[in-house]
């Protein structure tokens, strides 16, 4: 029984796990801090397109 409680203690599988688990949910809040940052960005580009796009005419015939 002394041993299995030893063995049981010094297992450190579970200490990985918590690891990976961390550095999972990090990497996850760097992604959505990332698309934050970039949304206002692509917003404002996109509708600078559309004006620019907007401006000109299209001309529906070959005359």
């Amino acid at each position: 029984m002394y041993d299995l409680i030893k063995t049981f203690r010094d297992d450190e599988d579970g200490a990985v796990t918590v690891d990976w688990v961390v550095l999972t949910a990090a990497l996850v809040g760097l992604a959505i801090a990332l698309m934050a940052a970039v949304a206002g960005g692509v917003d404002t580009a996109t509708n600078e397109i559309t004006t620019e796009m907007d401006a000109f005419a299209v001309k529906t015939t070959f005359n």
